[in-house]
């Protein structure tokens, strides 16, 4: 039987995108996007918020993209995998990390001023036109 690891979040950018580069020169890119939901508490009748904090990550050309594109404040559509990585802290204790691989973003909202977006939609695959963009 197959499985499916896919995600898909909306949500904010945390703080600007943190682009490096690999030994071998391959770009990385680390994001952390929020998500809400708000309810109404049954028993006080308030109003209640929670926030989930997601850490994503991107690569090659498209983690280029996003390091220029993800800001601290904007609207983001986020699709990818979960990958759960172990790795070593400096007090050699082994911690695991899960985060989201993305593999495409779209990025929501109005344009910030001065801030060419045209590039950034499919920036992760060759889709052809955009289907907003053509005239009907």
């Amino acid at each position: 039987m197959s499985s499916v690891n896919k995600v898909i979040i909306i949500g904010n950018v945390g703080r600007d995108a943190e682009l490096r580069y690999t030994g071998n020169g391959a770009a990385v890119c680390a994001v952390s996007v929020a998500t809400s939901r708000s309810w109404k508490d049954q028993t006080s009748g308030q109003r209640v918020e929670e926030t989930e904090w997601h850490r994503a990550v991107i690569y090659d050309r498209l983690a280029e993209v996003a390091g220029d594109y993800l800001k601290k404040g904007r609207a983001v559509y986020l699709e990818g995998r979960l990958k759960t990585r172990k790795w070593t802290g400096q007090d050699a204790v082994e911690r695991y990390t899960t985060e989201i691989v993305v593999g495409d973003f779209q990025l929501l909202g109005p344009k910030p001023a001065g801030r060419p977006e045209h590039a950034v939609a499919g920036a992760g695959r060759d889709e052809g036109p955009d289907p907003d963009d053509m005239p009907i």
